[in-house]
């Protein structure tokens, strides 16, 4: 019996978090893997946040440098939402396969040295 819990709790979803303060701000990531995207959750409110869609764009030409699509699926629609989310989610997407990446974000701090720490909190995170 006890074989058989164990076997239940080996999760095909894979999951690592990281919590730190980012410019006196504490700040959480959560990355999930799923067979067909990555998820990640970056929160410095406790929540998930404005949720979007990164896909890498197929139509481009010049496979050196990809183009990446952002949709806002909820929460606000705005530039800088997509301008963090492209920033924070295409190394995800290029590191796992270039596989679409479904992102929270819910950050109080968007500066560029925020989003630079963001990002080696997302690297020490990988699921992939």
């Amino acid at each position: 019996m006890t074989t058989g819990v164990n076997k239940m709790s080996e999760s095909v979803i894979r999951s690592k978090q990281a919590q730190r303060e980012v410019n006196g701000i504490p700040t959480e990531v959560v990355c999930t893997e799923f067979s067909n995207y990555i998820f990640v959750v970056l929160t410095q409110y406790g929540k998930i946040g404005t949720l979007i869609s990164v896909t890498p764009d197929s139509r481009s030409n010049d496979l050196s440098t990809p183009t990446f699509s952002t949709k806002v699926l909820l929460g606000k629609d705005e530039p800088l939402t997509h301008v963090c989310a492209k920033n924070l989610a295409m190394f995800v997407s290029q590191e796992s396969g270039n596989r679409p990446v479904l992102l929270g974000l819910a950050l109080k701090d968007s500066s560029i040295d925020a989003i630079k720490q963001i990002k080696e909190m997302i690297k020490s995170c990988q699921v992939w």
